[in-house]
């Protein structure tokens, strides 16, 4: 299949490489001139793990073309594939814009049938609005498909060959089926439904993700003052099949580009319609309240004020294994403590350069050495549980900072104990400082 996919972001680049590698003809459109120059001379402009081996090998065996022009790639191609983004606006809304902008184009350049496959995440009903407002009077017959994408940021890669279920949105079941055919090297379930039900699971299954993240915290919050310990409830929780393990790790909340984004925008979906989603709100509300519980106990720990106290932050990405910011509670942490007057020492060993351009105006320090950014501060955030932080020297650490010593782990990743017996003030969410 020749295939165009609009937008090389982190779906997008993903999706262009990763269909290339199966075989397929790809032209990667992309109007950023940086970013454009960066993939025409080999380089990948983001991180992602195993993308770079991809990218290499279908480069030189030269599967993949990227250019910057929309109206000649799809003279060229039978399938368009959107991948643009859609940022939340100030009041919860999904900016379309940038959506608007390529369907619009798409109707104006088409010029024989073809297939247009929505990959950015769009609310309900804009399938259907895009038909109405911009393909059905485009200058060729074309047929829309929403076919949302669950990719997590750092394990892209494996999440597309190894997807629980694909998901695809049409009205016409022969372009569901051509595109069902695009997947064929996938061994996942392919589920077909009508455009706006599609939409409707990107979103649901995030909120919900969202949900159980929001959830495990209110509980590790009570933890603390009832005396238990989330470390034991929230596995012997998790146990239950109907619950499941996974997404109930207590700490700073949820971030990126994708759960933040998607829950205001549901939120704002269901306010437009008529409907109060009071669960999703007291969610959102819940994962903003984790990152000021945050700052709270690092400034009690210091004596109830910041003011010219040496902090170091490590990790600045919302996860490891990604160099996104966006949204990332480290950020919103950075920012309280330097509005307070504090002195941050920030350290990240892929995102440095990214939060630069967030925190380039609140005068903190970067580094790329842990034990350099933490050498000095009274106190160490671990915001990002990166595996080299883990690993962490934190007896040579403390021996390197100044009383009184206070460390939050703010994902709950490190062991208790270990840090108790250097003679660190620990404090995290929901777990005792000593054990049963």
């Amino acid at each position: 299949m020749r295939i165009a996919v609009i937008g090389t972001g982190y779906v997008g680049l993903v999706a262009a490489c990763c269909l290339a590698k199966s075989g397929h003809e790809v032209i990667a459109v992309e109007k950023d001139k940086s970013k454009l120059n960066m993939l025409q001379n080999g380089m990948l402009p983001i991180y992602e793990e195993g993308l770079s081996d991809i990218f290499e090998h279908i480069t030189k065996d030269k599967r993949i073309v990227f250019s910057h022009d929309l109206k000649g790639a799809l003279r060229h191609v039978d399938m368009a594939m959107i991948a643009v983004g859609t940022p939340a606006t100030s009041d919860g809304r999904v900016d379309l814009s940038q959506v608007n902008e390529v369907a619009a184009s798409i109707a104006e350049f088409s010029q024989k049938p073809m297939t247009v496959v929505m990959k950015s995440t769009v609310p309900p009903g804009t399938g259907e609005m895009l038909l109405r407002r911009y393909f059905s009077k485009a200058n060729a017959d074309i047929e829309y498909i929403s076919n949302p994408e669950f990719l997590r940021e750092g394990k892209a890669v494996w999440d597309w060959y190894n997807p629980d279920r694909i998901v695809i949105g049409s009205s016409s079941r022969d372009s569901a089926n051509l595109l069902a055919e695009v997947y064929d090297d996938i061994k996942a379930p392919k589920i077909i439904m009508d455009i706006t039900s599609a939409e409707m699971v990107k979103y649901a299954s995030n909120a919900f993700l969202a949900t159980k993240i929001s959830f495990i915290n209110e509980i590790a919050n009570l933890c603390e003052r009832v005396g238990a310990d989330i470390d034991d409830v929230a596995p012997a929780v998790g146990m239950d099949k109907r619950i499941g393990k996974h997404f109930l790790q207590a700490g700073l909340g949820y971030g990126g580009s994708c759960f933040p984004k998607d829950t205001k925008g549901l939120e704002y979906i269901s306010l437009f319609n008529d409907y109060d989603f009071n669960l999703l709100k007291a969610v959102i509300e819940v994962n903003a309240k984790q990152r000021v519980i945050a700052v709270r106990k690092v400034v009690q720990a210091l004596g109830g004020d910041v003011m010219g106290k040496n902090i170091a932050v490590l990790g600045l990405a919302f996860k490891p294994g990604t160099d996104d910011v966006r949204e990332a509670p480290a950020l919103d942490i950075i920012d309280h403590l330097c509005s307070d007057g504090a002195k941050v020492n920030a350290c990240d060993p892929m995102a440095i350069e990214n939060a630069k351009k967030i925190l380039k105006n609140n005068g903190v320090k970067f580094y790329s050495n842990p034990y350099e950014a933490c050498a000095g501060c009274e106190a160490v955030i671990l915001a990002t549980e990166w595996p080299e932080f883990l690993k962490l020297n934190w007896k040579a650490i403390k021996e390197s900072m100044k009383p009184p010593f206070v460390l939050l782990d703010g994902r709950n990743a490190l062991d208790r104990g270990v840090i108790v017996s250097c003679g660190y003030e620990y404090y995290s969410f929901g777990r005792r400082t000593k054990r049963l």
